[in-house]
């Protein structure tokens, strides 16, 4: 397939064939026209030889449609991509940035924060919690984060709208005074390939966090997907452990309670790219800024929608949507 004509800022083109001659190795509406550029301001040459990046993702759906928008942005630019998304969980990507096996991929500030960094408290205010990540990777680890975006995939407890009546469930300290008052109505299915039922962030918190804590026999573990069906008619579970952005949650008819202890973290996507690499090429922040700030929650759910229910792949969802926003035609 043809590579799609760049329609984002020039300066990151200009820049980056200036530093490659030094010898280093549907569009959208009117809205959207800041965007675009015309075809004579890419003063490009034959002779010179593309940058390269190696792009890598975790093997989960919202970092397969990340990493292929990187993709196709960073070919739309002319650089010459090496796909290593799907690569695994999160610690084997992030062994593969710090090893220089790929050069950059989308993480999440709480997850830097509190795993890569080993803090023990997420920092709620979102902007605070990128600087503080960011200052310490970088200073640590040598690793650059670009400006994240607004989209939040963090942890929700969720119910039906039938369930959060008939139990007066509205918050999870509502959840919590169900757990004393009427334990057998308290079952929750959750998946645990990540942890959730032993990390400090999931399960131990929470209920550490709001004073409870449910009967072993209530927890019902499931896979990621089969959480939705088994909460949403209450056939397994009366509640479930998801994600603000999955697509499932969308096609589902459950409705996260209300966090209102502010007990989850707050997990906004950034690229994390190699300081040398950033260093080469600092016009990467260009690039992906306005890119970055499009990626809220809503969009990021719709985006997974697109792959999980609608059945596309990544490719196409991260295509579409790029013409969409008019970053490539």
């Amino acid at each position: 397939m043809p590579r799609p004509k760049l329609l984002l800022p020039a300066l990151f083109v200009a820049s980056v064939l200036v530093a490659l001659a030094a010898g280093c190795g549907a569009g959208g509406g009117d809205g959207e026209s800041k965007n675009k550029i015309t075809p004579d301001q890419f003063r490009l040459s034959g002779t010179q030889r593309d940058a390269q990046f190696a792009v890598g993702s975790e093997a989960f759906t919202e970092q397969e449609v990340l990493g292929s928008i990187t993709i196709q942005a960073l070919e739309a630019a002319d650089a010459t991509v090496v796909d290593r998304t799907g690569l695994g969980g999160n610690e084997a990507v992030r062994q593969a940035l710090e090893s220089g096996e790929i050069d950059l991929y989308w993480e999440y500030t709480a997850t830097g924060w509190l795993v890569h960094l080993s803090e023990t408290r997420s920092i709620p205010d979102p902007q605070e919690q990128y600087e503080a990540v960011a200052k310490r990777d970088l200073e640590e680890n040598g690793i650059r984060w670009l400006e994240p975006a607004p989209g939040n995939d963090t942890y929700a407890v969720a119910a039906s709208e039938k369930t959060r009546k008939d139990l007066d469930v509205q918050n999870i300290s509502d959840l919590a005074r169900l757990v004393e008052e009427r334990p057998q109505d308290a079952t929750l299915c959750f998946n645990n390939d990540d942890g959730f039922r032993t990390r400090f962030d999931g399960l131990p918190g929470m209920e550490r966090a709001y004073g409870f804590q449910f009967p072993e026999e209530n927890l019902v573990e499931v896979s990621l997907d089969a959480v939705y069906g088994a909460t949403d008619e209450a056939e397994i579970c009366n509640f479930g452990v998801v994600f603000t952005t999955s697509g499932f949650l969308r096609e589902s008819g459950l409705k996260p309670l209300e966090d209102d202890e502010d007990f989850f973290a707050v997990y906004n996507p950034a690229l994390t790219i190699r300081g040398e690499m950033f260093d080469q090429y600092p016009q990467l922040r260009e690039l992906f800024a306005p890119i970055s700030e499009k990626l809220d929650t809503q969009t990021l759910l719709d985006l997974n929608y697109a792959v999980e229910v609608e059945g596309k792949s990544p490719e196409e969802v991260a295509r579409r949507w790029l013409r969409e926003n008019g970053f490539v035609e």
